[in-house]
């Protein structure tokens, strides 16, 4: 959600969400052909209308059995690579001329605990190599990132910010919605945020579910509609605020934080009444579509600055 394309680690851990663009040091303005490694759900998709937008040739590695159907259509070259292969990743975009990427989109989490995943993701030497020497006992997402940014860039490309061609869909500063939070919601995300903040530098999860000072509920590994959906169960009454961010020092190059229509619809069906999103910091998928739905269903979205 959060979440580059997993070598065997991220095949094993599977907590990161894949960002990588290709250009110069301007990636605006860039004659060269930008990369997109594209994991699963529409941000890709979104990144690559963004690419487009800005006038770069974009080619995309997809990830087999993970990206949206319509991203192919979007992109100037496209190709499918399994998921613990960077070294196709590489030889492909290498082969488009990339020398900068961008790694974008999720791998399902259940994925990354099958216990038969080394067998049907057949990771290739490089992912190999990554696992043996950097990730056996380190699997954290920035662990991941950084040996997986470190072998593209002994090949000639470099990650850069998943959000550089998305600024629109990015969370802004106070009130994003007609609907303004209630003062109860207003004093839960006063008093929660810092146990937030806290809770995404221990590295524990991005989210948290509040209601009258009280934590009802902390993402863990099972993602944020699962917390969603628990929050709703654990508590009857309406109106509780969910809490999402990064942490202060976030790698912004992978797993973004984002939320969607969909989590809308999910947290009015548990009654949640109010959604506090880290200014720049979490992903609005489809940010217009995403303050209808929050205005339609009476939920309040607040910027909140870290």
């Amino acid at each position: 959600m959060g979440y580059a394309s997993p070598p065997v680690s991220a095949v094993l851990q599977g907590q990161i969400h894949y960002s990588l663009m290709t250009n110069d040091s301007d990636p605006h303005g860039s004659q060269n052909p930008v990369g997109l490694i594209a994991g699963q759900g529409r941000l890709p998709l979104l990144v690559a209308q963004g690419m487009k937008s800005a006038g770069v040739r974009i080619v995309c590695v997809g990830l087999r059995d993970q990206f949206d159907a319509d991203l192919p259509g979007v992109c100037d070259e496209f190709s499918r690579a399994g998921i613990a292969r960077p070294g196709r990743w590489i030889r492909l975009l290498k082969k488009g001329g990339v020398t900068q990427a961008v790694m974008v989109g999720g791998v399902k989490k259940s994925r990354m605990h099958d216990p038969l995943r080394l067998i049907r993701h057949l990771p290739d030497w490089r992912a190999v190599r990554l696992w043996y020497n950097h990730l056996r006992h380190d699997r954290r997402n920035a662990a991941v990132l950084a040996a997986i940014a470190d072998e593209l860039a002994r090949n000639g490309i470099t990650i850069i910010d998943s959000t550089t061609y998305i600024p629109d869909h990015l969370a802004g500063e106070g009130e994003m919605t007609h609907t303004q939070p209630s003062s109860q919601q207003q004093a839960d995300i006063d008093f929660a945020w810092s146990l937030l903040t806290q809770a995404v530098e221990l590295g524990i999860g991005q989210s948290m579910a509040v209601r009258e000072r009280d934590v009802i509920a902390v993402e863990a590994v099972e993602g944020t509609e699962a917390m969603i959906k628990r929050a709703g169960e654990l508590c009857k009454a309406k109106g509780w605020t969910l809490l999402k961010t990064a942490a202060a020092d976030h790698d912004m190059r992978a797993d973004v934080p984002s939320v969607g229509v969909e989590t809308i619809a999910q947290m009015k069906e548990a009654g949640a009444g109010c959604l506090a999103l880290g200014t720049g910091r979490v992903i609005l998928i489809d940010k217009p579509q995403v303050i209808e739905a929050a205005e339609k269903a009476g939920i309040a979205i607040v910027g909140t600055d870290t």
